[in-house]
Order: structure tokens, then C-alpha cells, then sequence
């Protein structure tokens, strides 16, 4: 059989350490994918993205899996993928792909190309001063912080005119600010799975009562999705808008805006859940998918 890796880190692989919160998601996928795989010829092995050279030594393709500590050492993750392409392993998403996703300024980029993003002040670092001028800016009493950098909604802030940050306090590190968008809590926040570019499924992620987070680690659920052909297009058009041709996953996060539209929250290709419980046949979608790029 031809052997697939699937990189995770230490906190999402089972064994002894301490897992994440989330870390079942891991279990998930690879449940989800192993007998899929195995039906196509392929053999389906979880292993660390910091593990030894040598053990990747055999494997024809990586899929990045659920490394989800790479947003604290990308340079050490990015040399490790440039270090798999050396030895003849297709990564996927390839390095090059990855030093693109991996800081969110990519959404600059995006929206030259047509995509419809969150109005969004970049900044090197923000205070206390800095969070009651975005507010200014945007007009609004309520905004978000997230690190440029960054991967499930860890190290982010939201702040509102009567929950502003401590006096001395700083992000300490580059960000993005935007203005909270109510329609999250309210109507929730909407994934579109693509498969070599092609549409595969939808996810409806809703945050917990008193929650604005939709991810797992804060008690956010996730619903059978199926978009409006205006949504849809409005998602396709984000991966139209990639300045290479589609990945081989893709998953676009969206929420609406207040005029109504979607708007791209993050085009996530480096290491993303793809919700296999809402898409019963990503295994065999994404398995025929490295099949034709072997």
C-alpha cells in the first residue's frame, strides 16, 4: 500500500501526554479517513511533524493533518515541510502554499483579487488607546483582536467600550483588529469544505450561550450546512481569488456582514478540520484526490 502521512503534534495524537481539548476532532478525521483510504491502496500513519526524518522515510504524500501548535514556531514548521520536499514526500499543502496561509495579512491579498473580506485595521501591536481608536474607526462598541499569526481563536481578545483592556496591557505581538460581527453568536459562522477545488461540504458552526468563539475548545457545535447557490458562489469566488491553483483541501470560513453578504473570515489550507461528520464521503473524495495528484 502507499504510505500517507498524516502530521499532527504532540497535544492532538493519542497516547500518554496531555491532549488538547479538542484533540477528539483528530480522532475524527483519521477514523474518518484510514478506511477510505485503505479501500484506495492507502495506508494512513499519524506521526508527529517534529518526529525524526527518518520516520517519514517511505511515505509518498504528508497531509499536515492536525499540527495545531505550528502558529507558535512557524519557522520551525516551515523548515520541517521545506525538509519533507527535500526528501521526495509531497506535503500538502506544499511549503510554498503555507508561507502564504500561514499569516493572516493573506486576507489583503484576497480582497485585491475581488474576494469579500472584514473591514480590518493591521497593526505591529495594539494597546488600550489603540482598541478605543479602532473603534473609532470602524464606528462601532465592540471589536475583536486576533494575532496575525494565529490558529483557533487562541490569544484572542474581544473588547467593548465597558470591557476595555487594563491600562498597561498589549497584544505584544502583531494583530489584526475588526469589528465584532453580531450575526456570529447570532446566526452562527458558516465553513465551506473544497476538495482539489471542488465543492464537498458545509458546516454551520455556532458559538455556546454568551460565547462569540465557534470552536470546539469553547463549547461551539457544529450543524449540517447547505448553502444558497448565492453563498456558495460567494465562497467559490474566494478560492477562484488564490493566487495558485486550488490546494488539495481548502476549507473557507465566512460569516455576514451587515449587509447581508458573506464575507471571508479565514481561506484555511494549512492544517484544517474538515468536519468529516458533516461530509460522510471526504474520505473517499479526498482519497481519489491524492490518487490523481500521485
Amino acid at each position: 500500500m502507499t504510505r500517507i502521512g498524516f502530521l499532527a503534534c504532540a497535544e492532538t495524537l493519542p497516547g500518554a501526554g496531555v491532549r488538547r481539548g479538542d484533540a477528539y476532532e483528530h480522532d475524527i478525521e483519521v477514523a474518518a479517513l484510514r478506511p477510505a483510504f485503505a479501500e484506495a491502496g492507502l495506508e494512513l500513519l499519524e506521526i508527529d511533524w517534529r518526529s525524526p526524518l527518518a520516520d517519514f522515510d517511505g511515505m509518498a504524500l504528508v497531509l499536515l493533518g492536525t499540527a495545531w501548535d505550528y502558529q507558535d514556531h512557524p519557522a520551525e514548521f516551515l523548515t520541517r515541510l521545506d525538509e519533507l520536499v527535500a526528501r521526495g514526500i509531497a506535503v500538502q499543502s506544499p511549503p510554498d502554499v503555507v508561507r502564504w496561509n500561514v499569516d493572516k495579512r493573506y486576507l489583503q491579498d484576497l480582497s485585491s483579487r475581488g474576494a469579500v473580506t472584514v473591514p480590518t485595521l493591521w497593526l505591529d501591536d495594539v494597546d488600550r488607546e489603540g482598541v478605543l481608536a479602532a473603534m473609532e474607526h470602524f464606528g462601532t462598541d465592540r471589536v475583536v483582536v486576533k494575532r496575525q499569526v494565529g490558529a483557533g481563536a487562541l490569544g484572542q481578545f474581544s473588547f467593548t467600550r465597558n470591557n476595555l483592556p487594563d491600562n498597561g496591557w498589549r497584544m505584544g505581538k502583531p494583530c489584526m483588529v475588526q469589528p465584532f460581527l453580531a450575526s456570529v453568536p447570532e446566526e452562527g459562522e458558516y465553513t465551506f469544505v473544497f476538495i482539489d477545488g471542488a465543492f464537498s461540504h458545509g458546516v454551520l458552526k455556532r458559538p455556546a450561550a454568551g460565547e462569540y468563539r465557534i470552536q470546539s475548545l469553547y463549547g461551539g457545535s457544529e450543524h449540517d450546512f447547505a448553502p444558497s447557490p448565492v453563498d456558495l458562489a460567494t465562497a467559490e469566488a474566494v478560492v477562484a481569488a488564490l493566487p495558485f491553483a486550488a490546494p488539495l483541501y481548502c476549507r473557507i470560513d465566512m460569516a455576514r456582514l451587515p449587509s447581508g453578504e458573506l464575507a471571508v473570515m479565514e481561506a484555511e489550507m494549512i492544517e484544517p478540520y474538515l468536519y468529516p461528520e458533516q461530509g460522510p464521503h471526504l474520505g473517499e473524495t479526498l482519497a481519489k484526490a491524492i490518487l490523481a495528484r500521485l
